[in-house]
């Protein structure tokens, strides 16, 4: 049963109408997770230039039993940000090698990657309880009953580090706000390393990115009858030494007007203008330890892959 989070806002209008009426222009990230979006996710996830998700499945796949045990008996795990949550069986099978039954809460702002998360964990898994939540968690956590269970929350693929530090600790906080006192979290952080790794992992040779963030005008176009020239934008991605991220635009390659019929509202892009798209940090565990602590979690352990590229972090209420 896939249920909606009333935080959740009608449609992308207000967003796309605040994020394109300022100066510099940027729509926010999650924009991109409609059907054609997270299909094309689910791609970049299996190119060889994108480490992460490879690099966190490994950690997951080589510590689970120790991460579950470390968080703790008569578990449910509630995720955030699940996409289609294809990392995520890893600990729900090692969660259920440990108990009789389990619920599983997957929050996430597609209706589309949860029904096939919901089907294909209900195969896999005879004793998980799915109750699957559509909503935008940066928002405001639902408040879920647990029926006095201990709670896990996940919130992997290093997601924290779309968010700007303060931004990302208040969605902590937020996350915080609907745990209890022996409650766990395990956070997924991806680590600060050189430019050239980092540049080829959000602007791959086969432009499977640049499709990805170019769907969000797709996206406008569809929903709210934009007419985007998507030929007339071009996939920026930079990396920010000194900021620690990586940082996406799409640039208008000439001077153009877009209308956007639904809001409506008329914008005129310089050559060279860019809407800023997404930041992913990167992090050092120095930054990571006071984010959490900001928070309110203690970090307890951590796992990371050979190289320290990524890390895995069980942090306590």
């Amino acid at each position: 049963m896939i249920a909606v989070n009333p935080l959740v806002e009608a449609g992308i209008a207000s967003d796309v109408a605040a994020g394109l009426a300022r100066r510099p222009r940027s729509l926010p990230p999650k924009l991109f997770y409609d059907a054609e979006g997270s299909a094309l996710f689910d791609q970049i996830t299996d190119l060889p230039e994108y480490y992460l998700t490879r690099t966190e499945r490994a950690i997951l796949e080589a510590h689970a039993p120790e991460m579950i045990a470390a968080a703790g008996e008569n578990l449910e795990v509630v995720e955030l940000g699940s996409g289609s949550a294809s990392k995520t069986g890893v600990l729900l099978a090692a969660a259920l090698r440990r108990q009789l039954r389990l619920r599983y809460v997957p929050i996430d702002v597609s209706a589309e990657a949860l029904a096939l998360a919901e089907s294909r964990l209900r195969e896999q898994f005879e004793q998980l309880r799915v109750r699957a939540v559509v909503g935008d968690y940066t928002r405001g956590i639902p408040a879920i009953s647990r029926n006095g269970h201990r709670r896990l929350a996940l919130y992997l693929g290093s997601s924290i580090g779309n968010f700007d530090p303060a931004d990302a600790i208040a969605v902590l906080r937020n996350l915080r706000k609907q745990m209890r006192s022996g409650d766990a979290l395990l956070l997924g952080t991806d680590l600060r390393k050189s430019k050239q790794v980092l540049v080829p992992a959000y602007d791959d040779a086969q432009g499977v990115t640049a499709r990805f963030n170019k769907n969000v005008l797709a996206r406008i176009n569809r929903e709210l009858g934009g007419d985007f020239d998507l030929d007339a934008f071009r996939h920026v991605a930079e990396w920010n030494p000194r900021e620690s991220r990586m940082e996406m635009y799409l640039e208008s390659a000439a001077q153009q007007v877009v209308t956007i019929r639904a809001i409506p509202l008329t914008v005129p892009f310089d050559a060279g203008e860019r809407i800023h798209t997404e930041n992913s940090y990167k992090y050092t565990m120095t930054s990571v330890e006071a984010m959490l602590r900001e928070a309110g979690f203690r970090r307890e352990q951590t796992w990371k892959d050979e190289r320290a590229w990524f890390a895995v972090h069980l942090a306590r209420v």
